[in-house]
């Protein structure tokens, strides 16, 4: 089973073996020797494409050893170290069937390359120095062959285990990205309910009173299509980006703020707020935004700071206003890819704004800017 590899990867494999031919074939081969250089060349081939094929590389690798051994009776040689990647690449790369041949090649090489260096040379075991050398010589190479293939499998299991831990990551950055859309969701679903109730009243009550008071028919519109616009840059939004839930949740604003900061205080965390400009009036999901923003990096501040302080600031912009939050970072503080940060961001960004988060110097800053005005959406650029 070929194996799909970079061009990169193959050329690398192809210029390895090549430059251990030539290494092997100046520094050994002398003379006529057609069966060293037909083994030496087998087992380079079987190197090349270890990656690319790791069972057609140790049949190569296989084949070469009986070449070398059976002609002329050729013992193992330092040729024969090409063997060691090719075993690497079994339990790497092969699948389970190959990855035990690969075991059982060491093996049975190990045992077979004692017999030609120990007990062939002395003619059988002569005394019990000639076992022990034996033993000894059996033992060294079955550490050297095994240790090549376990090597091999244990890259294999890390790598596998990178593999799972960025896919159960991946996972659990989605799972809360999507139950963040749905928490928006729900809380937009009471700001547009809110705001189409408005509309229908004011339009039962200017029908009603069109025959005796035209100008609280005037009036009327007015609130409807003011009403209506905001309801409608929320409406475009949510159908771009969320999915619908139904709850019912009581929707904080900007004046909530106080009530926050008081129970955040009463935890035990000092909140210096400071405010910079004139406010301008916001869309409800702006306001929303800039709540649950600064209730999860005052949060976040108050688990994971240093100091038990925070400062919480508001820069108020003739087109914008820019929230910012910071506090004293402690020396492990929060993951800056976790899903408070994700949800802070995915809030600025359906809000029209953006948000950076991240350590200046000593602090850990939260600044999320965002346009005053409705909401806007690509429909309406």
């Amino acid at each position: 089973m070929f194996r799909r590899l970079s061009a990169s990867q193959l050329t690398a494999d192809l210029v390895v073996a090549l430059v251990f031919w030539l290494l092997s074939f100046v520094g050994r081969f002398q003379g006529d020797l057609w069966s060293d250089l037909a083994a030496l060349t087998l087992v380079t081939a079987g190197l090349a494409v270890r990656r690319l094929c790791p069972g057609v590389a140790l049949g190569l690798a296989w084949l070469a050893c009986v070449v070398q051994m059976v002609a002329h009776g050729t013992a193992p040689s330092s040729v024969d170290v090409a063997v060691l990647p090719v075993l690497y690449a079994t339990g790497r790369y092969g699948g389970r069937v190959l990855r035990w041949l690969g075991l059982g090649s060491a093996v049975l090489g190990a045992v077979i390359a004692a017999v030609y260096l120990v007990v062939l040379p002395s003619r059988g075991f002569t005394d019990g120095a000639s076992a022990l050398s034996f033993l000894i010589t059996l033992f060294g190479l079955l550490a050297v062959l095994c240790l090549s293939w376990t090597l091999g499998l244990l890259a294999r299991v890390y790598r596998r285990a990178q593999d799972s831990r960025q896919a159960q990551r991946t996972a659990e950055r989605d799972a809360a990205l999507e139950h963040e859309r749905n928490r928006i969701a729900r809380d937009m679903h009471d700001v547009v309910a809110h705001s189409l109730a408005v509309v229908i009243a004011q339009a039962d009550g200017a029908r009603y009173a069109r025959q005796n008071d035209p100008d609280a028919v005037d009036a009327a519109l007015g609130t409807i299509a003011g009403t209506a616009r905001e309801a409608l840059a929320e409406v475009r939004v949510l159908l771009g980006q969320l999915r619908h839930s139904q709850g019912e949740a009581p929707q904080p604003a900007l004046a909530d703020l106080g009530r926050l900061l008081d129970q955040l205080t009463a935890a035990g965390l000092e909140i210096d707020r400071s405010e910079r400009g004139t406010a301008a009036p916001l869309a409800a999901g702006q306001q929303l935004a800039l709540y649950r923003i600064a209730q999860e990096a005052l949060t976040n501040a108050l688990r994971h700071g240093a100091a038990g302080r925070a400062h919480l600031g508001f820069d108020w912009e003739p087109d914008r206003v820019i929230l910012t939050v910071s506090n004293r970072a402690a020396e492990r503080a929060g993951n800056p890819d976790g899903h408070g940060v994700a949800g802070m961001t995915e809030r600025a960004m359906l809000a029209g704004g953006s948000l950076e988060a991240g350590r200046v110097g000593t602090d850990w800053v939260v600044i999320a800017t965002l346009p005053i005005g409705p909401l806007r959406t690509g429909a309406d650029a």
